[in-house]
């Protein structure tokens, strides 16, 4: 393969080679569903997407496992405020996310396992780190990891032991740590706690430590070594460093690739729940196409920061209708485009460059509009043998990217088709009034139909074809 990826282990863009010939096997650390998600919970999986879809693309059959984390202190909390079983809590969370993901056009991912449908892994691997020597008992149902146990702590993140804070999660009553920077393996359950949030293992009752739960679905669905992990750049430590330890000292290969995608953020800070700062995923899509987030979210590569202002979602806005607007008015002169056609047909080489460039969309956007410019143009000039190879080009593109006007995610214009339909025959019978008007030279009841429709948020363009019509985008309707 000639595709480049920049590992975050080693600081440099290396080759990517999968581990299977054929094959590639990816792990993205996913949700923790202690609340709905915030529009910087979707940059993971829509970034990652985009490598997902990038790599079938290039041949490759993925596996991509995204795990759900179902159990934690803050979900355990919350639910217990809401007077509901914690379960019940994560679940309606889990599917606010699955919502989010399924709004915004990402894949399903292979296996999605959740954490409490793996205790048994997890205690596996827990007993052979204590059985080596890299972890132990520390009271009933605490276990840790021995950070000084593996000399090779820190290697992920380059830092040093002796640099390290102590591991965030707190010691419970009882419990000794031997040096403050151990990490939980497991915890035993906090006297407030459900007796449903604890299970049986050899060391006492408790539940999973985070880290651990990672560890033991990756090797579940991956085997001890696969090709790439992912995640959120916060993630790097202490969880995903934790997460190499332990599996490495329990004589895994673990993560052959690390790939860590920039934050959404505000005036130059993370975007968060804690700092109130959050765009919550279901009040955003009460404004916005689903398709337009998608591509302000797509668009900046993914290891950079995505600075979300007021003019994020009108500038997506602005760049969604003009490549949906041409692959309509395409489509209205060429015919439609078979969608076996749009995923076989050959890439351009500048388009395949910038994407094997780790994952550069903005270079790959750049041949996108550039196709679009010269769609438009062989539009205009009635050329239509380059308007339908500009249109073929520009949907394959855009498919990459998980932004193809013409895939049925994109395409439906909402829930129930006979609104749509019941729209088109009211402004067509407009348009039908205005086309006899303005052939009887009637101009002032012809643009009294005009600035009807424009009133309503439709736009009318008159063209050698005839008058067309589509709704107005927000800066439209201002104006």
């Amino acid at each position: 393969m000639s595709l480049r990826l920049y590992d975050t282990a080693t600081h440099e863009v290396r080759a990517f080679e999968p581990l299977v010939p054929g094959e590639v096997g990816i792990y993205l650390c996913g949700a923790t569903v202690q609340a709905p998600p915030h529009i910087g919970h979707l940059r993971s999986a829509v970034a990652f997407d985009v490598l997902h879809r990038w790599l079938e693309r290039s041949g490759l059959r993925v596996t991509l496992v995204r795990n759900v984390t179902d159990i934690d202190d803050k979900i355990l909390a919350k639910a217990a405020d809401a007077g509901v079983p914690w379960w019940a809590w994560a679940m309606t969370n889990e599917r606010a996310f699955r919502h989010g993901y399924d709004a915004v056009g990402v894949l399903p991912p292979t296996y999605e396992p959740r954490a409490t449908g793996h205790v048994p892994e997890m205690v596996e691997l827990m007993r052979t780190l204590v059985d080596t020597g890299h972890a132990y008992a520390a009271g009933e149902g605490d276990v840790y990891f021995d950070v000084r146990s593996y000399p090779a702590y820190g290697a992920l993140t380059n830092q040093r032991l002796e640099d390290m804070v102590p591991a965030p999660d707190a010691d419970p009553v009882g419990a000794a740590k031997r040096d403050p920077r151990d990490f939980a393996l497991w915890k035993a359950p906090k006297p407030a706690e459900p007796s449903t949030a604890s299970w049986p293992t050899p060391f006492g009752r408790g539940r999973p430590g985070w880290h651990l739960e990672c560890s033991a679905m990756a090797r579940r669905y991956l085997g001890d070594s696969f090709d790439i992990h992912c995640g959120g750049l916060d993630l790097r430590f202490p969880h995903h460093e934790n997460e190499q330890a332990q599996s490495r000292a329990a004589g895994l290969g673990f993560a052959r690739l690390w790939l860590h995608n920039g934050w959404v953020t505000q005036s130059g800070v993370k975007m968060s729940k804690s700092l109130g700062n959050g765009l919550l995923v279901t009040e955003v899509l009460a404004r916005t196409r689903p398709a337009v987030l998608r591509y302000a979210m797509t668009a900046v590569q993914y290891r950079s920061m995505l600075e979300w202002t007021d003019d994020t979602l009108p500038e997506a806005e602005a760049a969604w209708d003009r490549l949906a607007g041409f692959v309509e008015r395409a489509v209205e002169r060429v015919g439609a485009v078979d969608d076996a056609e749009v995923r076989t047909t050959a890439l351009p080489l500048e388009f395949t460059a910038a994407m094997d460039d780790d994952l550069n969309v903005p270079a790959a956007l750049a041949v996108v509009h550039e196709r679009l410019r010269a769609g438009n143009t062989a539009l205009a000039a009635g050329d239509l043998p380059d308007a339908r190879a500009a249109l073929v080009a520009l949907r394959a593109m855009l498919d990459v990217l998980g932004l193809d006007p013409g895939a049925p995610q994109w395409a439906a214009t909402g829930s129930d088709a006979r609104y749509a339909d019941a729209l088109d025959a009211v402004v067509r019978a407009e348009l039908a009034a205005r086309a006899q008007a303005r052939a009887e030279r009637d101009f002032t009841t012809a643009d009294a139909i005009r600035d009807r429709l424009l009133a309503a948020g439709v736009v009318v363009e008159d063209s050698p074809a005839g008058a067309r019509w589509s709704l107005a985008t927000t800066r439209e309707e201002h104006h």
